[in-house]
């Protein structure tokens, strides 16, 4: 091989090193502009897609923060929720701190289809402008085997049920009417960990893959008819969920995430939410690639990680915070 044929190998390196570093700044870059535009206002005005907002998983966690964030912005609420007497408890504060009138629906993601109909006929004739599904649960005993979930045969349905379903179903119910009116924001909780394959926490990542996913399709297929169609993507927020973990500059209240989130509708139809998010997405994504966390060794160290996570934080394996359920 001749002189010009030996370098080819260390141009092909450095293109490659050239091609990662200007993925690096696009991301950095879309990231901070998004956040930049976010913290001056530049976000959609929320109150005038319509006088209502709807939220399912309303009465703790994310969700109650942005049923809280939306009264606050002047829109009423629409609470739904597993427990009627938290969904009350919500309603009271709403009505007290910012008020705005709101409606509570008792219902159980997990029960399928049947649960549908009396949401919609409670909904009916209410000028939506926001709907945000936020429920979603994952399985009790924290990251395992697939085949070692507890209580699998009901346990795979309820998760199906509640994290995929109820997200297709409500947008169903409540994107007609917007459509009407040509103005529409739904929002979808999905998460970092939907964003690739997650050993030991298999069917709860996929299902937020798929809240992902559909959120993206369906932007693509209305954003012409004036829906905005948002799927946001957090990393650690202080809920029941992480044991209410002291909040720092990576780690955000409910209420902070809830707030910097909603600036970005209108500016990101993908978020982490928040910049400190979107950093530590870019920085795992960098250090982590998948085809490491998917190998033996980062199955291994991905349980030692969780089983130390466990240690510290014992109400890590029970999902409260934006997760659907029993009391």
């Amino acid at each position: 091989m001749g002189a010009g044929g030996a370098g080819l190998p260390v141009l092909g390196a450095l293109g490659l090193l050239l091609l990662l570093l200007l993925r690096a700044a696009w991301t950095l870059g879309r990231a901070a502009r998004t956040h930049l535009l976010a913290a001056r206002g530049r976000g959609a005005e929320l109150a005038s897609f319509g006088a209502w907002a709807v939220v399912t998983g309303a009465t703790s966690g994310i969700g109650r923060a942005y049923a809280h964030e939306l009264a606050k912005r002047g829109l009423n609420v629409v609470l739904i929720s597993r427990s009627l007497q938290k969904l009350k408890q919500v309603a009271a504060e709403i009505d007290e701190q910012h008020g705005r009138s709101t409606r509570v629906i008792e219902a159980d993601f997990t029960q399928g289809s049947e649960i549908y109909e009396s949401i919609q006929t409670t909904l009916q004739g209410l000028e939506i402008g926001i709907l945000v599904n936020n429920v979603g649960m994952v399985y009790a005993a924290g990251p395992v085997n697939f085949l070692d979930v507890p209580n699998i045969e009901k346990t795979l349905p309820d998760i199906v049920n509640c994290n995929m379903l109820s997200v297709a179903k409500m947008t169903r119910i409540v994107l007609p009417q917007m459509l009407t009116r040509k103005k529409g924001i739904i929002i979808n909780l999905s998460s970092e960990m939907g964003r690739h394959p997650q050993p030991l926490i298999t069917v709860y990542s996929a299902t937020k893959r798929f809240v992902d996913f559909f959120s993206r399709g369906l932007e693509a297929e209305y954003r012409s008819q004036g829906i905005l169609v948002q799927s946001v993507l957090p990393f650690i927020v202080s809920t029941n969920l992480t044991n209410n973990i002291t909040p720092n500059c990576y780690v955000k209240t409910a209420e902070n995430f809830a707030r910097e989130a909603l600036n970005t509708v209108g500016i990101s139809s993908r978020t982490s939410g928040c910049l400190s998010h979107s950093v530590q997405s870019f920085i795992f994504e960098l250090l982590c690639p998948e085809w490491l966390y998917l190998s033996s060794l980062g199955v291994k160290c991905t349980r030692a990680v969780w089983r130390k996570l466990e240690t510290q934080m014992p109400s890590l394996k029970h999902e409260q915070a934006r997760t659907h359920r029993p009391n």
